[in-house]
């Protein structure tokens, strides 16, 4: 089997990797002149993790990753603490690590892994114009002049996807009225323990920070969400202003403040999603990742729900006839990536309540369960974690 691969980033690398290893051949397309991510940190949970080490990447990637202690949520304006779930045991109780890795550095170990194989094909400079179907095969046409045949062609190029709008017609995504702030600065810049070596979400009034480390360490990575509703645009290269993020933050505590004095580059980009499809996939063709599920990053889950995609695919193409796969694929997926979709829309209001009444309603039942129910706040994530791609039921 031909499997043509549209988009080159975390999702689309890791599609490559999952079928080239089941033996398919695989011809990947990216639009830009090399392999690449901007943007900095992501959270790799034990349901993503466990899938990487599956394809062999576990060296590679302790090579880069710092692994937390615990997932903490603190009121941002004194710092204090709703609650910590342990982590750091992640291994023995869903038997991978939950890692934090820089999205450059898990772009490499994937692409480092594809480029090993002899039956996966890499190919830059090729942006997808149209799509032609008949019963036996589907083409793909490029800006370059280039085309391709195959026996199936995945999207994996994100929101704003060619191949989605192929199979479903042109829509928009939906602006959710929250502006998003990138920065990653050396952890040397800050005291020694004042940023803890925890995933922290810091709540604020229609805001909220997360910080975390990458690289063993070295690096801290933050990320600010703002309720704004008169700046829309979206993407990931657009520049920010260090001064305007500062001042954006400049009621949250110490910690806080000392990471933001440092910022001397960073990233802003409005945030978009859209609600659950339809539908993923028509005769030859499907999508998978932000083409098919575009996600609030408030469960840390978008890049493991598409790692997740990834295996589930290859495994349906394997074990299913060509013409029934793809319908078993989205079968498989969408409960599951809707309710993370619907999920990370829900923690968006719970990290933006800053008032004190606010905070008093929403945040002392959690703090006060926390105190005498812990094992029941640790199990929260327990459905996404304990969730295995490669066997779902």
């Amino acid at each position: 089997m031909k499997v043509m691969v549209v988009g080159g980033g975390i999702g689309g690398l890791t599609t490559a990797l999952c079928c080239a290893r089941q033996g398919m051949e695989v011809h990947l397309f990216e639009q830009a002149s090399e392999f690449s991510e901007v943007g900095a940190g992501i959270q790799l949970s034990p349901n993503g993790t466990r899938i990487l080490h599956r394809l062999g990447l576990e060296n590679s990637l302790e090579k880069y990753s710092f692994h937390p202690q615990s997932l903490d949520m603190r009121i941002g304006n004194n710092g204090s603490s709703v609650f910590s779930i342990p982590i750091s045991d992640a291994d023995s109780k869903y038997g991978a690590p939950y890692l934090h890795i820089h999205r450059a550095d898990l772009l490499a170990v994937l692409l480092e892994a594809v480029k090993h194989l002899g039956n996966c094909y890499l190919y830059t400079n090729h942006k997808l114009v149209s799509i032609d179907e008949c019963d036996s095969k589907v083409t793909l046409h490029f800006e370059n002049g280039d085309s391709s045949d195959g026996d199936i062609v995945v999207g994996a190029d994100g929101i704003h996807s060619k191949v989605r709008e192929d199979i479903l017609g042109l829509d928009n995504p939906r602006f959710t009225g929250n502006v998003a702030w990138r920065a990653v600065i050396p952890s040397s810049s800050v005291s020694e323990g004042l940023i803890p070596p925890t995933a922290t979400v810091w709540t604020g009034n229609k805001k909220h920070a997360v910080t975390y480390y990458l690289r063993n360490g070295e690096l801290i990575n933050f990320v600010g969400i703002i309720e704004q509703k008169n700046w829309k645009k979206e993407s990931w290269t657009e520049e920010g202003a260090p001064d305007e993020l500062v001042g954006e933050f400049a009621e949250f505590c110490v910690p806080i403040r000392s990471v933001l004095k440092n910022v001397t580059h960073c990233f802003k980009w409005a945030l978009h999603d859209r609600n659950p499809l339809k539908k993923w996939s028509i005769g030859r063709r499907v999508v998978l990742g932000d083409a098919a599920h575009p996600m609030l990053p408030f469960l840390a889950q978008g890049a493991v729900m598409a790692i997740e995609d990834a295996e589930m695919l290859s495994s349906c193409l394997m074990k299913e006839p060509l013409d029934n796969a793809l319908t078993v694929f989205e079968k498989n997926r969408k409960h599951r990536t809707s309710k993370v979709q619907l999920g990370a829309r829900s923690n968006m209001r719970l990290f933006h309540h800053g008032t004190p009444m606010s905070r008093l309603i929403n945040y002392a039942p959690i703090k006060f369960a926390a105190s005498i129910a812990p094992q029941f706040v640790h199990s929260r994530q327990d459905w996404l974690y304990t969730y295995d791609a490669e066997n779902p039921n």
